[in-house]
């Protein structure tokens, strides 16, 4: 009888010790839903929620609807070589782009792995309807086709506002971000460039050196000034133009070399656009502007004449990679 009861005792107070454990294991498996193991939409702080609203915007004549994406989009076109180098930048996969002037350092882009889309002012419509891409991104040089490519795919426009050329370029940067969940990849490298536009205008700002901006193209010239296409050297960077009087416009003013010598810059900043657009790279430019004429300028005669890179000036300007690289060329005319 005695047996009886002991063995009675010992199994309840193995019954106790088992339910503790028990409680125990259920404590620590909720403790690991909530924190390590909680699904990573719900512990992700700032993620892209969606649905995701794009406002519209507008560019001289032309008029740009809002766009809303229910999702991330996958099947990414872009003609804007700009906003491709800033997604590059990002790690932001695309599937479609306009191959037939992409600039070297992106040119893992003419790869067949990526469909041609066609050229920067000829979208090839068939096979862009082939692909069915979530979004479409362009710029001014697609901006007449808009209509046709909205009716394909979601279109944005993301070209820079020359007028207000770095707040258009974080609006693009972030945007990026935002779409593709990179947003503080985007933030980082908007401040990283921010940064080395602080340290040139520092240097600007202590110099009395005065430049010029010229387009080469076979052997004529135009000029820029603040306001224009390539007058991100004086609006962000603080240099000082030689002409106050250049009218702004996409494709700049007439100029001859007497107009350079007359105007006589400190510095003579080039943009090279034969280099940019022939397949080879070929280039008579620098030959016809360091002629006689130009070679009496402060610019000429202090070795000041910069040719600036027309990969990023010319084909890809409003990109991380691209901005980055021209406030470099811009640097080296004040080291």
């Amino acid at each position: 009888m005695k047996n009886w009861k002991l063995l009675t005792v010992l199994m309840a107070m193995m019954l106790l010790v088992l339910a503790a454990c028990s409680s125990k294991d259920e404590a620590e498996t909720d403790k690991g839903d909530s924190a390590e193991n909680k699904p990573a939409e719900e512990s992700t702080g700032d993620a892209t929620a969606y649905p995701l609203t794009i406002p519209g915007s507008t560019s001289g004549e032309n008029t740009f609807a809002d766009v809303t994406l229910e999702k991330q989009p996958e099947n990414v076109v872009v003609f804007d070589y700009g906003f491709l180098d800033t997604l590059d930048a990002l790690g932001v996969e695309v599937a479609g782009v306009a191959q037939k002037s992409v600039p070297e350092y992106l040119s893992k882009y003419t790869d067949t792995t990526y469909m041609n889309v066609g050229s920067l002012k000829e979208p090839d419509f068939e096979a862009l309807s082939s692909m069915n891409p979530d979004i479409i991104f362009i710029s001014g040089r697609q901006a007449s086709a808009y209509e046709e490519l909205s009716k394909i795919a979601p279109t944005v426009f993301v070209g820079v506002d020359n007028t207000n050329f770095i707040e258009s370029f974080k609006v693009n940067t972030e945007l990026a971000g935002k779409i593709f969940g990179k947003e503080k990849e985007a933030a980082d490298a908007f401040a990283a460039y921010e940064a080395k536009v602080e340290e040139i205008k520092a240097k600007t700002a202590t110099s009395e050196e005065k430049a010029l901006i010229v387009l080469g193209n076979e052997g004529s010239l135009s000029a820029y000034g603040p306001g224009s296409r390539f007058g991100v050297i004086h609006d962000v960077f603080g240099v000082k133009p030689a002409d106050e009087n250049i009218e702004a416009s996409t494709h700049g003013a007439n100029a001859s070399f007497e107009y350079v010598r007359d105007t006589n810059p400190d510095i003579l900043f080039v943009v090279d656009r034969d280099a940019a657009v022939n397949s080879e790279g070929e280039s008579g430019t620098k030959a016809a502007i360091e002629n006689e004429i130009v070679g009496a300028t402060n610019a000429a005669k202090n070795g000041k004449i910069f040719y600036l890179d027309p990969q990023y000036w010319y084909l890809s300007g409003g990109g991380i990679t691209s901005e980055t690289a021209k406030a470099d060329d811009v640097l080296k005319a004040f080291n």
